[in-house]
């Protein structure tokens, strides 16, 4: 069975101890050889057919330019547990440990992208370039929801070599592509390899779904988490997040790997550097794409958003949208039946559940948009109706991660 991983490498605890829920949820970190292969790249990568340029930059010219630009982040992490030698119940012991990723320069003011599951609940940041040379950071922005923080360093005594954000959307099957990280400690790793899937998704630490990302087979490895994926000009088009791993032990990678798009940082890096938590927009309900699983259900439209269910105290709820309250039976096995089926925001057509999270990802909490839905009416059919709705914020976690939710 495979799994997928978020990819930062956790070292050896301080105290010699082992934290084996946090060393597990990444994978990858039990091998103490390793078995180092350097290649050399003379010639220049062949453009794809995809995209049809080529820079004339080999690897080597790129790594060259960019890999002073490509931090080393450590957080220093505490772990708390339940303490078995309290015969009393209650206690907690503490382990303090280290994770170690990657991180972007993105200007030469100090500030540094990186994955948000990096510094997730570290109680000190430090970012170094140089064997032996770190600095403190400080964690002035992140966004749970799309995996991403924004780091801030002084600069005294530093010269910072930022790196070019290009534009994710421009990427085609093919083209080729390159990492550079800190994989297993090993700092400043070149990889490479092609985009090999677009428009793939994933999960964020926080359960809600990362859309639009980039899939390549350039290897990355626990330690590359925040590091830079880099088209051909040397520009950074995402930022490597997550691997699928066979699942047969070996948590290390399989050729295919998930980076967040650049775009989707550039969009709320202004947001991040001003400091605090990114909330996206949130509408507050779970939802069922219609297609033909959901034939049986006879349903009034081939394609749509079934409401499953609508949280309290949501925008959702508030605008009055309805989730199931029957069960029916599909293929897959049950469904909630008697919901809202959301067929338009704003005018536009909403296709499926993805469709109605894209588009409300899209906003910011505080829009109003107007959603066309198909209401049943009681007896045997379905009325037009638009309803006008403030969306909320995004909570901590999403309410329930088995189902798309908007």
């Amino acid at each position: 069975m495979k799994r997928t991983f978020f990819i930062p490498f956790l070292s050896a605890l301080i105290g010699g101890a082992v934290v084996v829920a946090v060393v597990a949820a990444f994978g990858g970190l039990n091998g103490s050889s390793k078995t180092v292969t350097t290649v050399q790249a003379a010639a220049p990568i062949a453009p794809s057919n995809a995209s049809q340029k080529t820079t004339g930059l080999t690897p080597h010219d790129i790594y060259v330019r960019d890999a002073p630009g490509v931090a080393f982040v450590t957080s220093t992490i505490v772990q708390k547990s339940e303490s078995s030698l309290n015969l009393f119940g209650g206690g907690e012991t503490s382990k303090q440990g280290e994770a170690t990723g990657s991180g972007i320069v993105i200007d030469a003011n100090g500030t540094i992208l990186t994955n948000y599951h990096v510094v997730e609940n570290a109680i000190k940041v430090t970012v170094s370039f140089e064997k032996g040379k770190s600095v403190e950071a400080k964690v002035v922005g992140k966004d749970p929801s799309n995996d991403l923080a924004v780091l801030k360093i002084s600069t005294d005594g530093l010269t910072l070599h930022p790196l070019t954000l290009g534009d994710s959307s421009t990427a085609q099957v093919g083209d080729p592509v390159l990492a550079i990280g800190n994989p297993f400690d090993l700092e400043r790793t070149l990889t490479t390899g092609v985009i090999s899937a677009l428009q793939r998704q994933i999960t964020a630490p926080n359960g809600f779904t990362i859309d639009n990302v980039l899939q390549t087979d350039a290897p990355i490895n626990p330690g590359n988490s925040g590091g830079p994926l880099l088209n051909e000009a040397g520009e950074v088009i995402g930022i490597n997040s997550q691997i699928e791993t066979g699942g047969s032990g070996d948590d290390g990678s399989v050729g295919i790997g998930f980076a967040v798009p650049i775009n989707t940082a550039k969009s709320e890096i202004s947001e991040l550097e001003k400091g605090g938590t990114v909330r996206g927009a949130y509408l507050g309900l779970t939802s069922l794409t219609i297609d033909g699983s959901l034939s049986a259900l006879n349903l009034p439209v081939q394609q749509g958003a079934l409401v499953q269910s609508v949280q309290k105290g949501t925008a959702a709820e508030k605008a009055g949208i309805r989730g199931g309250n029957i069960s029916g039976n599909v293929e897959g096995g049950q469904v909630a039946v008697g919901g809202d089926i959301i067929v338009s925001i704003d005018g536009q057509a909403v296709a499926s559940s993805e469709d109605l999270a894209n588009d409300i990802a899209a906003k910011k909490p505080g829009d109003t948009v107007s959603i066309g839905l198909l209401r049943a009416n009681g007896k045997g059919g379905y009325d037009k109706k638009t309803v006008s709705v403030t969306l909320g914020s995004r909570p901590n976690s999403v309410p329930n991660p088995n189902t798309p939710e908007g």
